[in-house]
């Protein structure tokens, strides 16, 4: 049984709880229980605080867990890491109040700055030259400012709302983070191949959440010259219409891709493009 540790609430919580469903393993959520055990995988899922699931994966009371690479990074278990998973996408960043003047990092010299990632704010400050107090709290960090503690604060950020209805503005960038898949270097063979099994369910999801299948209509004539604008695992299938002279191709698009090949292949010829999501891709 391969323990895994993700945050009992919150964003990253949900995320990770709809990935380990979306790779086909079931089990019962309860907001009143800390851990619950995998109905058709063996696989123990443990709900705790995040800033503690890179401690308890070191130590191996958990085996892996989902952690935000800001909280890994922050505590110097970057070595931790098995897999970035795309998802709880946010940055760490500087803000100020909106009524300040601001230049460059060079203005925060000798100011003070309220954070709850003083290792990751010192490491950037030291890069950039820039000498200053670093106040270490742990929440509400936004109010720092308006009470008087700090200048400026260092915060993660995602849609930036919560600075703008505090007063304040986003002017540098310090890290920029998302979950990833952390595991104990001391895990048993036995466990190590369920996390092999778990992690080829994982990479099946990822590659199908950044993909789009693609069916479209194409003159005959055109065949060659539509395949070679389609990207795909090996080549686009082409099966043949119940009208003479055209045929169907199917094929796989990357999303980043996909508006740009659509035009394309629409100016060469193709007509009544489907586009269907994929739920799992496995090459």
């Amino acid at each position: 049984m391969l323990r895994i540790a993700i945050q009992k609430s919150g964003r990253l919580s949900e995320e990770s709880l709809n990935l380990i469903r979306e790779c086909g393993i079931s089990f019962v959520n309860s907001s009143l229980k800390l851990k619950t055990e995998c109905t058709n995988f063996p696989l123990e899922i443990l709900f705790l605080r995040d800033d503690d699931i890179p401690g308890y994966v070191a130590d191996g009371v958990a085996d892996i867990g989902i952690v935000g690479q800001n909280v890994l990074v922050e505590e110097g278990k970057e070595e931790l890491t098995v897999e970035k998973l795309g998802f709880s996408k946010c940055r760490l960043s500087l803000a100020v109040p909106k009524s300040d003047e601001y230049t460059s990092i060079h203005d925060l010299n000798g100011k003070n700055i309220a954070t709850s990632y003083p290792n990751l704010l010192k490491a950037f400050l030291d890069a950039q030259g820039v000498q200053a107090q670093i106040h270490t709290i742990s929440g509400s960090v936004e109010i720092a400012p308006s009470i008087g503690l700090a200048e400026a604060i260092c915060d993660i950020v995602s849609s930036g709302s919560t600075l703008i209805s505090n007063g304040l503005k986003e002017v540098e960038r310090v890290f920029k983070s998302e979950a990833v898949l952390i595991a104990s270097p001391e895990l048993s063979p036995e466990k190590r191949g369920v996390l092999e099994k778990l992690l080829f369910r994982i990479q099946a999801v990822q590659r199908a959440r950044k993909a789009k299948y693609i069916l479209l209509n194409s003159p005959d004539d055109k065949i060659e010259e539509i395949s070679r604008l389609l990207p795909s695992i090996k080549a686009p299938t082409v099966l043949p219409l119940a009208e003479e002279g055209w045929s169907s191709l199917h094929s796989v698009v990357n999303e980043d891709d996909f508006w740009e090949i659509i035009e394309k292949i629409k100016a060469a010829g193709a007509q009544g493009i489907l586009v269907v999501p994929i739920e799992k891709m496995i090459i």
